[in-house]
Formats: C-alpha cells, sequence, structure tokens
C-alpha cells in the first residue's frame, strides 16, 4: 500500500436519496467514509484527509444533508436515520466501491452506527468519535430529554425541537454562535464544573446565555470559524437541526433492531471531558457486548468534543493504526 503524501484534495457532487451529497475526497486505496457531526461540515476532517492519504486510503468527507454544498430537502421526517444510512450508502456505490470502513462523529458517530447496523454488507468496519453506540430501543426520546432539564431549565436537545426557535437564536450572528458553542464544548475553554452548564437552557432564556466569553479554542482559527460560518450563513441551520427534530421517527423505525449489536470490526475513541463520553459511560462499559468487534475504547484525558479536531495526531494514529490491522 503505498501512501500519497501529496495528493490535492478533490471536490465532487454525487447522486444520492438527499438528492445530491457533496465530498472531499483525498488518496487512493481502500474506502473510508467521514461523516460529521453537529454544526460541522466536512472541514472537520480536514486533519485526517491528508492523514489517511499518506497512509495509502482514499479518504472521503462528506457533508451531510441539510449542510454545506449537498441538498437540503425541506421535510422534517427527510431527516430520518434510515435516509441518512442510505445517502452513505448511495455515496459508496456512486464512488465505485463495493464497501467502506465508516467513521463518524457526534451525530456523525449515530450515523455510522447507524450505517453498520443496518448496511453490513457495505460497512465493513466502524469508528466512533465522541458518541458511543447505544443500540436501538429504550424509552421515546423526546421524553427522555423532556425529564433530564428539570422544571428550572431545558435540556438543548428539547430546545432543538420546535422549528424556528433554536434558528431564532443563531441565524442573527452565526459566527458568534459557532464561535460561543465551539468553545463551550473545548477541553481548552469549556466553563469550570462549578458554572452553568452550556448543555441546558434557563427556562425563557437562550443557549448561547451560558456560552463561555473569551478566546477561541485553540483547535479553531479565525480562517476556520469564517469556513463553518459561511457554509451556515449560506445554507441557514433548519437541515443540521432537523436531525435533532427526527429522533422520534429513528425510534419508531429502528424498532425491529432493538438491543441489536453491531458485530463488524470496531473503535471508540472520546474525550475525557466530553459530556457525550461521561454521561453515556453506561453505554462505553457495555461495548464488550453491543460492539463484540471492538478493539479498543481510547478516552484521550483534557479532551473535550471537537476530538479529531482538538487532538489530530492523537486520533490520526489510533485511526490509521487500527485501519491497519483490518487489512491483515
Amino acid at each position: 500500500m503505498q501512501p500519497e503524501p501529496t495528493a490535492e484534495l478533490r471536490h465532487r457532487i454525487v447522486e444520492a436519496p438527499a438528492g445530491r451529497l457533496h465530498l472531499v475526497e483525498q488518496g487512493t486505496g481502500p474506502l473510508v467514509l467521514l461523516v460529521h457531526g453537529f454544526p460541522e461540515s466536512w472541514y472537520s476532517w480536514r486533519r485526517q484527509l491528508p492523514a489517511l492519504a499518506a497512509a495509502g486510503y482514499r479518504a472521503v468527507a462528506i457533508d451531510v444533508r441539510g449542510y454545506g454544498r449537498s441538498s437540503k430537502p425541506e421535510a422534517t421526517d427527510a431527516y430520518r436515520m434510515l435516509d441518512l444510512v442510505e445517502d452513505n450508502a448511495a455515496v459508496v456505490r456512486a464512488l465505485g466501491e463495493d464497501g467502506a470502513v465508516v467513521v463518524g462523529h457526534d451525530w456523525g458517530a449515530g450515523i455510522a452506527a447507524a450505517s453498520a447496523l443496518l448496511r453490513a454488507e457495505i460497512f465493513r468496519a466502524v469508528r466512533l468519535l465522541s458518541v458511543p453506540y447505544a443500540p436501538p430501543g429504550g424509552p421515546r426520546p423526546s421524553e427522555v430529554f423532556r425529564r433530564i432539564g428539570g422544571p428550572e431549565q431545558e435540556f438543548y436537545v428539547s430546545y432543538f425541537q420546535e422549528p424556528g426557535r433554536a434558528e431564532a437564536e443563531i441565524e442573527p450572528d452565526v459566527r458568534g454562535w459557532l464561535a460561543g458553542f465551539y468553545a463551550a464544548l473545548s477541553g481548552d475553554t469549556m466553563p469550570a464544573p462549578d458554572e452553568p452548564d452550556p448543555h441546558f437552557v434557563a427556562h425563557g432564556g437562550r443557549l448561547r446565555d451560558r456560552f463561555p466569553a473569551g478566546p477561541l479554542p485553540a483547535w479553531l482559527t479565525e480562517e476556520d470559524l469564517d469556513v463553518y460560518a459561511g457554509e451556515f450563513e449560506r445554507t441557514g441551520l433548519t437541515g443540521a437541526l432537523n436531525r435533532y427534530r427526527s429522533m422520534d421517527r429513528d425510534w419508531e423505525d429502528l424498532a425491529p433492531h432493538r438491543g441489536a449489536p453491531i458485530g463488524q470490526p470496531a473503535l471508540f475513541v472520546g474525550g475525557a471531558l466530553d459530556a457525550s463520553t461521561t454521561w453515556m459511560a453506561d453505554a462505553i462499559d457495555a461495548h464488550p457486548t453491543t460492539l463484540p468487534g471492538l478493539s479498543a475504547s481510547h478516552i484521550l484525558d483534557g479532551c473535550g468534543h471537537w476530538i479529531q479536531q482538538e487532538r489530530p495526531d492523537e486520533v490520526n494514529r489510533l485511526l490509521t493504526d487500527w485501519l491497519a490491522t483490518l487489512q491483515g
């Protein structure tokens, strides 16, 4: 397997159930599909694309439907998990491949896991960043999230449910909101444990009221922020937020797979300071049962939620070392 250290980024548009999906690829070799989370884009993988290409892989980062240059269906239920899985499968086919390793972060981790669960014939291995695998099932999600907030505050997932509500907060100042949101969940800038939790909204308040005031996280330059802000200023946030608004539909759609494990080779990497890791510790502990093909779970000390951007060298090393084991 020969590396391609000088391979250039290639932007493409492919046909998919979403309509059209934008992707960026680099390198040649076995296909590795990279799926971003909220509120991000293909650009979240800018430090993984060249590393994977240099290691001898065809690295492809997509704009998930509703984001960036990909199509943005109007219907809320067009963002259900079943459709996102089929988008991923369509990308693999459009690239002339019959299989891929799928890697996801944040919501992308959920999409990657569902892709491996539902289309095992295509996605032969799965790596999850920040959000561990929890099999379908349990109570209806909207009911769970309502209980999390309590009488004095509202959990951010519930806050995102009502169409237009979060958009009214975010879209008048997309760049400022993104800067605060990224800082609130970054290991070097997140609020101290004794400060108000930015995952919650005081009743009648805004999510951004709890964002930290101060510098950008170390991983995020002004130029990086311009890229993210430019994408969402053009597209708006509704497509991205509709993923949250489809969770109850996912719960219904995936009911036949309640409790189902994912058997393919798997790897999990989380940040020790990330609420997704700490709140879902039970899911991580259950991985030997729910992910029987798991190689390891790595928890990076001092790292927050934006793991592949906060710790690109560690994430790239763990990813390429794991991928090498799949080629044996």
